[in-house]
């Protein structure tokens, strides 16, 4: 489509090990990059500052005086795309987990489906925390149970395709979950706004870099809390959602 006009958007806090190697994968493919630092301590400051040096024109560097979490510093990438006019973010971790090789399948579907999220499905290799791959289970049951829907395999992996505007809109409009509930909280309410998902399976590693910023307890409580809020703000949906699921796709 001629208006489909994507960059990628990367948070990023204290992955100075992976960074580099994640940013050269993805600018292989002719995407820009925005890199959100979110708070980082020096030494990841920076790297960053060199890749956005050494990349010239191809990296953007937003850049955020503390530490507020993921979905903070996604949003605020989205902010800065929408500033510079493009269309569609794709959203990629920073620990090197996922496979930078896939972005032009994620890339030609969200094309395609222009008015479509195009969210990963994780397949895993063995190292994968089993207690994190089993807990991931308890989310997806939830996440089907909010949208009346088995349209959504995965609401947790962290590389998709968004459409620019809803998302901003969805932003303006009400809260969405700062750290690590993000993920699911802001692709649950994209589908209640009436957005398509399209899942497209990817290759997951668990991390280059070997730093995780999932704090088992704190990060457990606020998926809980969202899940509990997500679920009272679909009872009022139901009959939508309802008469969704007979539309024909």
């Amino acid at each position: 489509m001629s208006d489909f006009k994507p960059c990628i958007v990367v948070p990023v806090y204290d992955h100075e090990h992976a960074i580099g190697t994640v940013v050269a994968g993805l600018l292989r493919h002719g995407a820009p990059c925005i890199l959100v630092d979110d708070g980082s301590g020096a030494a990841c400051a920076t790297v960053l500052d060199g890749l956005v040096l050494q990349h010239d024109g191809q990296v953007t560097l937003v850049r955020l005086a503390q530490n507020q979490g993921k979905g903070v510093a996604v949003l605020s990438g989205f902010r800065r795309a929408a500033e510079l006019g493009y269309t569609h973010v794709l959203q990629i971790d920073a620990d090197g987990q996922h496979e930078t090789a896939d972005v032009p399948k994620f890339l030609a579907q969200a094309a395609a489906r222009p008015d479509a999220i195009v969210a990963g499905h994780p397949v895993y290799d063995e190292s994968v925390p089993k207690v994190r791959l089993y807990g991931r289970y308890a989310t997806h049951i939830w996440v089907w149970i909010n949208t009346l829907s088995f349209d959504i395999k995965d609401s947790m992996c962290g590389f998709r395709v968004y459409p620019v505007a809803p998302v901003n809109a969805l932003a303006a409009r009400c809260p969405i979950g700062a750290r690590m509930n993000f993920d699911t909280d802001i692709l649950v309410r994209l589908f209640w706004d009436g957005l398509q998902v399209v899942n497209l399976p990817t290759r997951v590693c668990y991390p280059a870099d070997g730093v995780s910023h999932f704090r088992m307890w704190s990060d457990n409580v606020r998926i809980t809390w969202m899940h509990i809020k997500l679920f009272f703000g679909m009872l009022p949906r139901i009959p939508r959602l309802l008469a969704r699921k007979g539309q024909v796709r």
